[in-house]
């Protein structure tokens, strides 16, 4: 009896095994011969080097202080720490030897030239919406690159996650397959804006949360905010709880400056989003400003107006130093900067009742500005915050956050402060933009 049931254990391994292999066999694609810079049009490389920017390419495939697009940029997941691989034109460790096929299957299947599949922190469910056109102009860009060798690291993870093979059971449950189609009854503009904003920006990759096995939740649960790379990329929905809706024209001044006078300046990975879109021309970003204000919900004009007038009239008597530990602070190291008088806040001096960051669900935006600052890279070019990592303690930057969540929104507080601003100031510290070419 007991040899039977091994028998039948071994018989259903073999199975699986061979289920397994047949699943996720993908033919290797031939290699050619790297193709000159000449065979490429000028006005396609133009293209395609805006569309990299708008899919900002660069920040996942370009390493802190690396060669730009060489890879080695590492994502912790919680399989474990992978790390991007190289994709400028070198034969040898890039995509040099990869045809056009090869590179369009990559983005469209996640699937390598050499048929082994690719880990979904490489955003193929998203590029697979992006259409042919588009993928030839970023294959032109890509193979028009400066070659570097950069030969792939392997991902740090445990048997049997590690095993690309698997990736194809990922791919049965939860990729969506297909480019892009127009919704109908949208406008052509409104249609844009989904089409750049889904397929290759990837928005909802960050804004969205992700369930057990690492794939974005959907329906009710897209848009509705997730913690990226320590870092809380907020809702873009109506669960949005910033005071002001977003309305388009927020949408579109945040996306093409980097900052707006009644949201703030993007900070972090979404300082390099926005760096990477200002690539598009103004139509493309509107129609994206489009896309995401449906989202958001219509704006209400008095709600908003009565908002505003209660921000700058705290802004206004939070000018003073009080007896409050947390007002203290606030008036020694940031209210020379955030202050604010009526009728309209300035956006070099962004009002921090009105800030996402400050009324968000999770605190590490607010805490990772307060210790690291924004770069003159972030944001508003040429416009900078220091941060405060050496000059306030963990317990100090606990009570300024506490006071700002407080006293300048109506969210309920944070629990565990101190905990939070430890871990993160533990953490890496965020990365610097990926250089401009």
């Amino acid at each position: 009896m007991f040899k039977r049931l091994v028998l039948a254990l071994l018989v259903l391994v073999v199975v699986g095994v061979v289920g397994i292999a047949v699943l996720a066999y993908r033919p290797a694609l031939d290699p050619v011969t790297p193709p000159a810079r000449t065979t490429f049009a000028a006005e396609l490389v133009a293209k395609g080097e805006m569309l990299a920017g708008a899919g900002y390419c660069a920040t996942c495939h370009t390493a802190p202080g690396g060669q730009r697009y060489a890879g080695g940029y590492a994502m912790t997941t919680g399989f474990g720490t992978i790390w991007s691989t190289n994709i400028t034109p070198d034969p040898e460790t890039g995509i040099g030897r990869w045809s056009e096929a090869a590179f369009r299957r990559a983005l469209h299947e996640g699937v390598a030239r050499d048929g082994s599949h690719l880990f979904p922190v490489f955003p193929y469910q998203h590029f697979n919406q992006v259409d042919d056109a588009d993928i030839s102009a970023l294959y032109a860009y890509f193979m028009t690159r400066d070659p570097v060798s950069a030969p792939a690291r392997k991902p740090d993870m445990a048997f049997p996650l590690n095993v690309r093979a698997l990736q194809a059971g990922w791919k049965l449950l939860y990729f969506r397959d297909g480019a892009y189609g127009p919704i109908t009854g949208k406008s052509a503009q409104w249609n844009r804006g989904a089409y750049l904003a889904e397929g290759l920006a990837h928005c909802s990759a960050c804004h969205s949360p992700r369930n057990a096995l690492g794939a974005e939740q959907l329906d009710a649960h897209r848009y509705t905010g997730a913690v990226v790379d320590n870092w809380y990329a907020p809702p873009l929905d109506r669960s949005n709880p910033a005071p002001l809706r977003w309305s388009e024209d927020e949408l579109y001044a945040y996306l093409r400056h980097g900052a707006t006078p009644l949201h703030g300046v993007a900070a972090g990975a979404m300082a390099e989003v926005v760096n990477g879109l200002r690539k598009l021309p103004d139509d493309d970003l509107r129609a994206i400003a489009v896309y995401f204000a449906e989202r958001a919900g219509a704006v209400d004009d008095a709600a908003s107006t009565a908002a505003l007038a209660r921000a700058l009239s705290t802004s206004a008597q939070a000018a003073q130093p009080a007896g409050d530990p947390g007002a203290r602070l606030f008036a020694s190291a940031c209210a020379s900067c955030h202050y604010n008088r009526a009728p309209q806040p300035q956006t070099e001096r962004p009002e921090l009742g009105l800030n996402s960051a400050v009324t968000a669900a999770d605190p590490s935006t607010l805490i990772q500005v307060i210790l690291h600052g924004v770069s003159i890279d972030d944001g508003l070019p040429g416009v900078m915050m220091p941060g405060f990592a050496h000059a306030l303690d963990d317990e100090e930057i606990a009570t300024l956050a506490a006071w700002l969540r407080r006293t300048r929104s109506e969210q309920p507080p944070w629990p565990d402060l101190p905990r939070t601003v430890a871990a993160l100031r533990a953490a890496k510290a965020p990365r610097l933009t990926a250089a401009q070419p």
